[in-house]
């Protein structure tokens, strides 16, 4: 038996990623998407709540996935409670996964180094190349900034999404207003993290904001604004000028914000990361580029989880 030494071992790479109901479809495309394109040692940490988790596993065990190193992951959505106000005018976003992100230390014990992904993303590149990115000393995390793609200005204008502060936090509140952060100043989007465990530790990310979703639920800072992202608007305020970024090929988005806005093919090509944020979502219809989607996607065994498509 050819024992590898120590050195030779590779570096394992944690992945972590939620799987929600109704939506695994979009965690099995996002993990064979990944695994496909490298060579690396990934560990893939797989978020669920109780009642999914049984499913998500079967789909990995008895599909060309089971070659995967994985963990399945139990969210607790206890830990939730009156964090977060329910009046939000899109319900999927109280998801209690949508805030699996606060929480990365509790989830995850040895590894310094994590990448988290929504589940609404392919991967084209080396994911290693992801894992690389140099986190400032200091930073407990790294993000890709709203402001970074020239192509992604002209869409930012034709459909009114949201790349300022502005778009998330109520500056008619004085405790927004308080925080001294100018309202133009650019966001950044949390659906691709690369972040270090041992910085956010110590820095009490976790307790940060979780401090800001009891405020907002006393003082509604944010959940009725533009922006939606009720996930966002905490990490907005406390990553503020605290964050390293992600090489802005690593995180190509808005591919789900309209169902007509489309990026050219030779750019798409090119991305290393796609992600279907908004509302039209790759496996259901209207969305765009589903094709590249689609061709990572693996049917369920189950047959629980169907592709809504125009002929179907």
């Amino acid at each position: 038996v050819d024992l590898e030494s120590p050195e030779e071992m590779e570096e394992e790479i944690p992945v972590v990623i939620c799987a929600a109901a109704g939506r695994m479809g979009a965690t099995i495309a996002a993990i064979s998407s990944i695994y496909s394109n490298t060579e690396a040692n990934v560990l893939f940490y797989i978020v669920g709540l109780k009642t999914t988790i049984p499913h998500i596993r079967k789909w990995i065990e008895n599909s060309k996935l089971k070659e995967i190193k994985f963990k399945v992951v139990e969210f607790n959505p206890m830990v939730l409670k009156g964090k977060i106000r329910q009046d939000v005018s899109r319900p999927e976003l109280l998801q209690p996964l949508n805030f699996v992100r606060f929480y990365l230390p509790l989830l995850i014990q040895q590894h310094e180094k994590v990448i988290y992904l929504d589940d609404d993303i392919i991967v084209q590149g080396d994911i290693q190349e992801l894992y690389d990115t140099k986190l400032a000393p200091g930073h407990a995390a790294a993000f890709s900034d709203d402001c970074d793609l020239p192509s992604t200005h002209e869409m930012v204008r034709s459909v009114g999404m949201q790349n300022t502060y502005m778009g998330f936090l109520d500056y008619r509140k004085q405790a927004i207003r308080d925080l001294g952060i100018s309202p133009s100043t650019c966001s950044f989007n949390p659906g691709v993290i690369v972040a270090n465990m041992t910085e956010w530790k110590h820095q009490r990310i976790t307790k940060q904001l979780e401090k800001w979703m009891q405020r907002n639920v006393e003082e509604n800072l944010y959940s009725s604004t533009l922006g939606g992202g009720v996930a966002t608007s905490p990490m907005l305020i406390v990553f503020h000028g605290k964050y390293s970024t992600i090489n802005p090929m690593w995180h190509i988005r808005h591919l789900g914000w309209s169902p007509d806005t489309r990026y050219s093919e030779h750019f798409l090509q090119e991305a290393k990361l796609l992600h279907w944020n908004g509302r039209y979502k790759p496996w259901d219809y209207p969305s765009v580029h589903t094709n590249l989607w689609e061709t990572w996607f693996i049917p369920d065994p189950s047959g629980k989880f169907k592709l809504t498509r125009p002929d179907s």
